[in-house]
């Protein structure tokens, strides 16, 4: 009697047969058992259509192409492809896509309508699969590729403990949707560190690096603001103070006057300067910045003012500043005028007109620790109101950098 083959190509000999070459037969066997087991075989595709992976009996060689562990399958692929092996085919086996062009590969019985293996088209990926045998007329082949981790799987790992991994440029939610994006930086030496906490203590976010003193930087998009909950968390940054009329006083020389004006029995009262209309009158007040400010940076204004008639003209202020530190003389000069944008007045006496926010005024001396003295002054060679105008209080804009005055 004849031998006989399995689907893997290793013959089975009858009692009797092959005196004298059983030896080699065996032979031959077990180097396709060695296949099997771990052999290694690159296979051309056809660029179109269907490629049958070949058996051949009793032959330990690259022409048994079913027989080995390892495929890697190549071609410049023209259409979508199937690649087909012999419905009696069980082994487990390792694939490689390594075709070019963006076409589709199929891993399948040469018959039946058990499952498959498909890599997309695009896909160069590695994938293990099992050939199972399972039905003499619709066998399945299954992709085993997800019980494990690659290069390109999506896999979901479970209590497990990563050491120290390497992150692209984004983490993203179950979704797959951007959760945290990741910009690496070549020379980077500082870091974020987190830690958990026990019962009755909070988490901590923590700078961390070789350097001695390293910011903590959270930076909202555009006007997002830094909250905590639902309420704005205050930054260093713009901070305003208001100076009213009561706080200044007039020049010496050519100074406002201050004055209370009933308007209404009962109603609020205007505590004002009066400016006149044709002298350049001035007043003065003093301020000391927190110790945050940003001396630095050049401050900003906005004047409150009335008109004290129905006219329609415009009007407007100067302001100067000059900042005196401890052990210094008070007699300074100083620093240069800014003016604000004329306003037009309602035309309705008493309406409250408030200024556009001014230019930036830089303070002479300016440093931390000062006290700072304002000149504000009528800007009579520009503005057009001809009544006086009642200055209420001017807001002061300035710039801190720091997050306490510690």
């Amino acid at each position: 009697m004849a031998s006989s083959y399995t689907g893997l190509g290793t013959e089975l000999m009858t009692t009797g047969e092959a005196a004298g070459t059983w030896g080699t037969k065996t032979n031959t066997n077990l180097k396709i058992l060695e296949q099997i087991s771990g052999g290694y075989v690159s296979i051309a595709l056809n660029t179109t259509g269907a490629t049958t992976l070949a058996v051949s009996d009793g032959a330990a060689t690259d022409a048994n192409q079913v027989a080995h562990k390892v495929m890697n399958f190549t071609a410049a692929l023209g259409g979508n492809v199937t690649v087909t092996i012999p419905l009696d085919v069980q082994n487990v086996y390792i694939i490689k896509n390594s075709t070019t062009e963006d076409y589709s590969v199929e891993f399948k019985y040469v018959s039946g309508s058990g499952s498959s293996v498909t890599w997309a088209a695009g896909d160069r990926g590695t994938k293990i699969v099992y050939a199972t045998a399972n039905d003499g007329t619709d066998p399945d082949i299954v992709d085993a590729t997800s019980a494990y981790v690659t290069a390109t799987s999506t896999t979901t790992l479970t209590n497990k403990t990563l050491t120290s991994p390497k992150i692209g440029t984004s983490i993203l939610d179950t979704g797959g949707n951007e959760l945290a994006l990741l910009t690496a930086t070549g020379s980077a030496v500082n870091e974020i560190t987190l830690a958990n906490a026990a019962t009755g203590n909070g988490p901590i976010i923590s700078t961390t690096g070789d350097d001695a003193a390293v910011d903590l930087n959270l930076n909202p998009k555009g006007a997002g603001v830094l909250k905590s909950g639902t309420a704005a968390v205050k930054i260093a940054g713009k901070e305003t103070m208001w100076v009213p009329a009561t706080a200044m006083y007039a020049e010496t020389t050519n100074g406002a006057e201050l004055a209370q004006t009933v308007l209404t029995g009962g109603a609020p009262e205007l505590k004002a300067f009066a400016f006149d209309a044709s002298t350049a009158e001035a007043v003065q007040f003093n301020v000391s910045f927190p110790k945050s400010w940003d001396f630095s940076t050049a401050v900003t204004f906005q004047t409150f003012w009335s008109a004290s008639a129905t006219d329609t003209g415009t009007g407007g202020f100067t302001l100067a500043g000059c900042s005196v530190a401890s052990d210094v003389d008070y007699d300074l000069a100083f620093g240069t005028p800014v003016a604000n944008t004329a306003l037009a007045a309602s035309g309705t006496q008493d309406d409250l007109m408030v200024n556009v926010e001014s230019g930036g005024v830089t303070i002479a001396s300016a440093a931390a620790s000062t006290n700072t003295i304002f000149r504000l002054v009528r800007d009579t060679g520009t503005d057009t109101n001809t009544g006086d105008l009642r200055l209420v209080g001017i807001k002061i804009y300035f710039t801190t950098n720091a997050a306490n005055d510690a």
